[in-house]
């Protein structure tokens, strides 16, 4: 309210003493605008009270003191919209300020325009998670119910269990029983009473008692349970047991030492030894909480920049029964998600497991690159974080530039060439790094949209294909064309010569009209057949960013994995979809190398067969018919054509 009303004064007093007409006539637009803001500053909800307190003067202070520290955090791009306001104010761009509060003011109702206080997440490197994320999911770790069963059975009923045997022991006339093919020989129970029995009983069914208020109660038919119950009858001897019972003790004894051994021999001891052991383990959970707590020494919004110092042993002072215990690797490897590291190093770790989870991580480092335009560090700061978590919201309806806070940050970016080659730099180290960890994998949208902006920071206009019917994809598909000309991809697909030049192009819904005269059957079948004329982008990275030299180097390792990845798929409907993605991307990487040697190791499981031998025909000059058939009984694998059997068989 202060900010409006003293910028209101500051356009009455131009508007009157202004010489030049033109600066008059702006004032009194700027009153205007001003008499409307303060009209309407009258909060009707909690984001818009908090919104509006941050354009008083204490507010601003605190987004001023927030740019120059770097303490905040922005989760959703529409955080970042105050603190671009405060830097405007703070550089004398008022006018700027006024525009962008104008433009904000219907937003303040219904969302928050301000960033969390917070330490930023640093950005030299990425990460998969927080180190806030990793703790939650470490502190959310129980013991599983079958786990707790089994150390409360070696804790607690296994010592009980071996006393109660004991005390029937004791009361067996001869030897103790045993079994002889399913028999039970040897003595009997409930014929001898030492003395100190009934005092041993005494304390048995209290600790017994104890143990059934603490812990779940035995099975009913168990041996435990017959031996309980009987014990409980025969408070000084036998006399309320009738001779069917007397025989169940009997029994329940010698599956007992059948199984494990008398009471205190070597092998009743050496199990319950190991039994111990295994029991006194510390648990998963208790280790996962310890290791929770070592990640509170790192900021919460963070990440690690190593796993050296929560790796080490657990110290008593964390937990003294699991002291000395190592952490186990995989609880590490749940730690590493927050590792700070540069992509690569990510992916050889595993934590980056897949092309989605690469395209998460990648707006860490397209938002930094973004940002090197912009000379203030505070201003920068504010636009990479604002960047990545636009990137990691849901789809938006507007382009990132679209958003009038970006908009109002646009005057003061400088597009260096330094910049844009680092830009360019990062897209290739990405696309080999996502071509040579998952080979078989089509590149997702979300990695490709990530593509897209690094190709556009870096000056490059790439024709990538994340909608298939578009005219990307008609310029994809020229590319495609041009480049893999009398490859082996080019034959096995039928590749038409696509022009390179729109003005050759009759119509244009020429590519959808390809796509669909090309595909058999369902909707799925034609988009499939655009994605193998575009090589879903392949082809244009290779060429652009001029990766034949690296991919003829990999190419057959990457061919090997895609198709042996393609041949252990499913024939479900999902897992053939799957596999012809995977066989057309190995028959890609193929056609940059000698395709030999890779072809004479492909297995022949049964039901693959048929694209196995199609793909040989293929690359020995022989052509599929309009079926898709060769004359070998070769099919083309493509993801709506079954191949549960050879063709013509």
């Amino acid at each position: 309210m202060g900010y409006a009303t003293d910028r209101l004064q500051h356009a009455l007093g131009r508007a009157l003493v202004a010489a030049d007409p033109a600066v008059r006539r702006r004032a009194v637009a700027r009153v205007d605008v001003w008499c409307g803001a303060l009209q309407d500053l009258v909060p009707e909800t909690d984001a818009e009270r908090l919104n509006l307190r941050y354009l008083g003067d204490e507010g601003l202070a605190e987004l001023g003191q927030a740019l120059r520290t770097g303490c905040y955090r922005i989760d959703a791009p529409e955080e970042a919209a105050m603190l671009v306001v405060a830097w405007l104010l703070e550089h004398d761009q008022h006018a700027a300020a006024l525009d962008l509060v104008v433009e904000l003011r219907p937003l303040m109702r219904r969302l928050r325009l301000t960033p969390t206080f917070s330490p930023a997440p640093s950005g030299a490197v990425v990460r998969r998670n927080t180190v806030d994320d990793v703790r939650a999911q470490l502190r959310q770790a129980t013991v599983r119910p079958q786990i707790a069963a089994m150390r409360e059975t070696l804790q607690v009923w296994n010592p009980l269990y071996d006393q109660l045997v004991a005390l029937w022991c004791d009361t067996v006339d001869g030897d103790l029983p045993s079994l002889s093919d399913g028999v039970v020989a040897g003595g009997w129970p409930c014929r001898v009473w030492p003395d100190d029995w009934v005092e041993r009983r005494r304390r048995w069914l209290e600790d017994y008692k104890l143990a059934a208020e603490l812990h779940r109660p035995r099975p009913p038919k168990s041996n435990f349970t017959r031996l309980r119950v009987a014990l409980e009858l025969c408070p000084e001897d036998s006399s309320a047991l009738d001779g069917r019972a007397v025989g169940w003790i009997r029994r329940a004894l010698a599956n007992t030492i059948g199984a494990h051994g008398t009471p205190g021999s070597a092998e009743r001891e050496a199990l319950r030894t190991t039994q111990r052991e295994v029991a006194a383990q510390p648990a998963y959970a208790t280790l996962a909480h310890v290791l929770s707590a070592r990640l509170d020494a790192f900021p919460r919004q963070g990440g690690l920049p190593s796993l050296a110092p929560i790796a080490g042993p657990v110290d008593c002072t964390e937990s003294p029964a699991a002291a000395g215990a190592a952490i186990p690797d995989h609880l590490l490897a749940k730690a590493a998600r927050a590792l700070e590291a540069p992509i690569g190093d990510l992916v050889e770790r595993g934590v980056i497991c897949s092309g989605e989870v690469l395209a998460d991580v990648l707006p860490q480092v397209t938002s930094q690159l973004l940002a090197a335009n912009i000379d203030d560090p505070a201003l920068a700061l504010v636009y990479a974080q604002t960047y990545a978590a636009f990137r990691r919201a849901p789809e938006q309806e507007v382009s990132f530039g679209e958003l009038s806070w970006v908009d109002a940050v646009l005057p003061y970016r400088d597009h260096s060439e330094q910049a844009v080659r680092a830009a360019v730099q990062t897209l290739r180290e990405t696309t080999t790094v996502a071509l040579g960890a998952f080979p078989q994998a089509m590149l997702p949208g979300a990695l490709v949209r990530e593509f897209g902006a690094l190709a556009a920071r870096g000056g490059l206009e790439l024709p990538l294909v994340a909608a298939e019917f578009t005219a990307n994809g008609r310029a994809a598909a020229a590319v495609a064309s041009r480049v893999l000309a009398g490859s082996l991809y080019a034959r096995y697909y039928d590749l038409p010569d696509w022009p390179t030049s729109r003005i050759r192009w009759r119509r244009g819904d020429d590519f959808a009209e390809a796509c669909n005269r090309r595909a058999v059957g369902t909707n799925g079948a034609v988009l499939e057949q655009s994605q193998i004329l575009t090589t879903h982008n392949l082809a244009v990275l290779i060429d652009a960013l001029d990766l034949a030299d690296w991919l003829r180097e990999l190419a057959p390792e990457l061919a090997d994995r895609a198709f042996a990845w393609a041949l252990r798929q499913p024939t479900s409907s999902k897992g053939l979809k799957d596999a012809a993605a995977a066989w057309r991307q190995g028959i890609f990487y193929l056609s940059y190398c000698d395709p030999g040697p890779t072809l004479g190791r492909l297995p022949r499981p049964g039901c693959f067969e048929p694209a196995v031998t199609g793909l040989l025909d293929v690359a020995a000059g022989k052509r599929f018919d309009r079926d898709g058939r060769t004359p070998n009984g070769g099919r083309r694998l493509l993801a709506n054509v079954r191949m549960a059997t050879p063709a013509g068989a």
